[in-house]
């Protein structure tokens, strides 16, 4: 087996399958038995494996299994497909939010898929195929596929929707500045779900569409019931993106009210202390002719002049409704 490729099988259409090695593979695939081909487009050996072993493909489905950067969408090319899918990143040490792409060219007899990161639903099928509950045909892998893909989409995004509640709850409870980045984290992560996921639902609602005879009525209501899956997580995403503006814009004017409080509360100070620092200043200048100079009691009468003058200040702020 060469090294591009990943993994091989040809299928029993019995729910089981056996694994191909070598030239079982070249033999298998061009013939009318169905058989898929798992490879890694970042090996050196993989454009050329496929120039040579499915020549008969379009140069353009080539450049498109082959291409660096991706959206998910599908063309039909007569009774074959182009199709190119996203799920969450769930290797280690990755963000889920940095979707793993898998690219398949699809027809009755043959399933080539590539893949550029490791996704896990790929090993899933591949072990239910050793145990015998794997895809019988073309149209089931696709259907077990998507339905893979999503199913693992779903606890991520639940995390998503926790991680935004729990945010908007301390934010209710105590909302401080620092609490601005997790809201623009959750924010930013449904923006780049929501990039790939809607293209990912037109490429299915295609697809469930598509005028292909190995796409039986089964895997038409499980493309559907993906379809539907898929449109709740585009509107959970929507939701979460909307829910994390509504936080930060919360939080911005909480944080814009205790700033304002405090600003209040000094200007109050301030105004009270202007008059008393004027009075203060007027009667500290060294000059003759300072009233109470030679008075014992004048020090007295003048702290009593200016409690008079506070209590005054207070008084008319009170009228004026300014506290």
């Amino acid at each position: 087996m060469s090294e591009a490729v990943l993994l091989a099988y040809g299928l029993d259409g019995k729910g089981g399958g056996e694994p191909l090695h070598g030239d079982q593979i070249s033999a298998r695939i061009k013939s009318e038995e169905l058989a898929w081909v798992h490879l890694d487009v970042c090996h050196e050996d993989t454009k050329g494996w496929l120039e040579r072993e499915v020549d008969y493909l379009d140069p353009f489905i080539l450049e498109a299994l082959l291409e660096e950067e991706t959206r998910p969408r599908m063309m039909q090319i007569g009774d074959g497909a182009l199709i190119i899918l996203r799920g969450v990143n769930l290797n280690e040490n990755a963000d889920p939010e940095d979707m793993v792409s898998i690219r398949l060219w699809v027809d009755r007899h043959r399933i080539i898929s590539v893949r550029r990161r490791r996704l896990k639903v790929v090993w899933d099928i591949e072990q239910k195929i050793q145990e015998g509950r794997g895809p019988k045909e073309a149209g089931d892998f696709i259907a077990m596929l998507a339905a893979g893909l999503f199913a693992r989409m779903e606890p991520v995004l639940t995390t998503l929707d926790e991680n935004t509640d729990d945010i908007e709850e301390n934010v209710l409870e105590e909302a401080v500045s620092s609490q601005r980045e997790a809201i623009v984290h959750v924010r930013k992560q449904a923006i780049m779900f929501r990039r790939y996921m809607a293209p990912q639902r037109d490429a299915v609602g295609q697809l469930r569409l598509a005028e292909l005879a190995w796409l039986t009525e089964k895997n038409r209501r499980s493309l559907q019931e993906s379809y539907n899956h898929v449109t709740r997580y585009i509107e959970d995403l929507d939701a979460v993106r909307e829910r994390a503006q509504i936080v930060k814009d919360e939080l911005a004017n909480i944080l814009a009210d205790k700033l304002n409080k405090n600003m209040y509360v000094l200007s109050i100070i301030a105004a009270i202390f202007l008059p008393l620092g004027f009075l203060t200043g007027l009667l500290g200048i060294n000059v003759g002719g300072i009233p109470g100079a030679d008075n014992s009691d004048a020090f007295v009468i003048f702290c009593v002049l200016l409690a008079v003058v506070v209590g005054l200040q207070v008084y008319i702020f009170k009228i004026m409704k300014w506290f």
